[in-house]
């Protein structure tokens, strides 16, 4: 190395530290707003007097079905823009939102904000690895992601502590706390992002992410409106005949058009199709966690919301805790199946616990701390393994596809959940209603076991067919044969 190198090489490092610091923290205010807003429900909705918590519940379906559906298009503009520019834009918008959610006068333009804002999220997301995989050296990658997963990690477990914090002072703090944050990002960002090249690929499927966002829109539009409505009310069969409709077309689109809203060709490989399925009885459970216990710790058992949000930080740091130590070794040992059934069953339990222990009086470590627990570990142990499918299932170029189906089940999941929450708890808040909720819990997080431990014998044959026919195709002196047609070493 020459002196010139030496002298440089501090200063690359110092450049490299400042991207995944920049990148990570865009992730983690993405990350953020979908935990701090739930506990801050409950007061947005008292700030905006004559709006029931269905309608509340907008602020936050909004945001996780607009992110679902646009994260597959944004990453498609990325490759197509460049990933540092799409970036920077999606930070932009982003911190325009938040802005404006901060400011807004009435729950509708809170809702068309949070709107805007999960656009703008949609676009740090895929963007933001790319971005990091190019700034840093092949050997400090593995570093440099797991850093980048870890801080984004981190939204989950402090999400409620300070959201807690910052509705005391305003439930409109919660959308501010991102603007600092944000402004000093987008002022380093443009000088420290490398420029990434661009595909020159097609335009993205605008058409079919709007028509997914109609469709799960619709489904959750029914849900919330159903106990005060009833089946036969139109307000409740029209949203969902426009959600077979909407969905219907979105699927005819994602196998007509060349760069799709959803790449369901790669639905095909049957361990990412099971995946999906179980991750979105699993996040629907989740999803209606995130509200549900926000709503017992302040409208049953009458906390206010800082001491509400410590309470329910030990599940998502156990959540991150595992994830980040023992989730991948477990994978590496037993295999996706099984973890993943585990986990949900672990989630099930303290669902399950929580029936059991928790009443209408405040008791804490007895009651509802090991429900904490054991949801926490099942969270852990669930997203990491059925995500990491992705990586088995399909070769490298499709890695991208797969990754946005797995997100947006998850996100779909996540939208549903709350939903249901909203369902069993009017007209209203009480004992009886939250425990309806934990049963919902208890039965789709088993449902999800149970499709988990289903297709690992399936995944575990699809794995060991893999390995035979990638070995048969990559012989020199030998092709394999498929259907009498030359096989690729790869499944497509």
């Amino acid at each position: 190395m020459t002196a010139t190198e030496t002298a440089l090489a501090p200063r690359q490092q110092m450049r490299t530290a400042a991207v995944v610091v920049v990148i990570s923290v865009a992730t983690f205010l993405a990350s953020l707003d979908l935990f701090i807003v739930n506990l801050a429900l409950p007061e947005i909705q008292d700030g905006f007097p004559g709006h029931d918590l269905a309608a509340a519940s907008w602020i936050l379906n909004a945001y996780t079905i607009i992110f679902a559906a646009f994260l597959n298009p944004a990453g498609r503009f990325g490759d197509r823009y460049g990933h540092r520019k799409v970036f920077l834009f999606g930070l932009a918008v982003f911190t325009v939102a938040s802005a404006a959610c901060g400011l807004a006068p009435s729950l509708e333009a809170l809702v068309a904000a949070r709107a805007i804002q999960a656009a703008g999220a949609a676009m740090l997301m895929p963007t933001s690895l790319a971005l990091l995989l190019a700034a840093v050296s092949e050997a400090h990658r593995a570093t440099a992601v797991s850093t980048w997963a870890a801080i984004g990690a981190s939204a989950a477990a402090l999400g409620p502590p300070v959201g807690g914090a910052l509705v005391d002072l305003s439930w409109r703090w919660v959308f501010y706390i991102n603007l600092p944050i944000a402004i000093i990002a987008l002022a380093v960002g443009p000088w420290i992002l490398n420029r990434t090249p661009q595909s020159g690929s097609g335009t993205p499927d605008l058409v079919g992410a709007a028509l997914l966002t109609v469709g799960v829109g619709a489904i959750v539009g029914a849900l919330i409106t159903l106990p005060t409505n009833g089946w036969k009310h139109p307000a409740v069969w029209v949203p969902l005949a426009v959600a077979v409709f909407a969905l219907a077309l979105t699927v005819l689109r994602s196998r007509r058009h060349h760069h799709p809203a959803l790449d369901l060709a790669a639905l095909a490989v049957g361990p990412l199709w099971t995946s999906c399925v179980a991750l979105l009885m699993f996040t629907a459970a989740f999803g209606a966690m995130l509200l549900g216990n926000v709503l017992f710790l302040t409208d049953v058992w009458h906390l206010p919301p800082q001491i509400a949000g410590l309470g329910l930080a030990p599940g998502p740091a156990a959540a991150v805790l595992i994830s980040l130590t023992v989730a991948s070794r477990l994978i590496r040992r037993f295999g996706v199946g099984p973890v993943a059934a585990v986990g949900s069953l672990s989630f099930a339990t303290g669902a399950i616990s929580w029936l059991w222990l928790a009443g209408p009086d405040p008791d804490y470590i007895h009651t509802f701390f090991p429900g904490q627990m054991f949801t926490g570990a099942g969270v852990g142990l669930v997203i990491p393994s059925l995500s990491a499918v992705v990586a088995v299932s399909l070769p490298q170029h499709r890695w991208g596809a797969g990754s946005a189906l797995v997100n947006t089940a998850r996100q779909i999941g996540i939208a549903l959940g709350t939903a249901i929450t909203i369902l069993l708890c009017q007209p209203t808040i009480d004992l009886t209603a939250i425990r309806h909720g934990w049963i919902f819990l208890a039965a789709s997080a088993t449902t999800a076991a149970v499709t988990a431990a289903a297709a690992a014998a399936y995944w575990r044959d699809y794995t060991t067919q893999t390995r035979r026919f990638t070995l048969r195709a990559a012989r020199p002196s030998r092709r394999a044969t498929v259907d009498g047609q030359t096989a690729s070493p790869h499944i497509e």
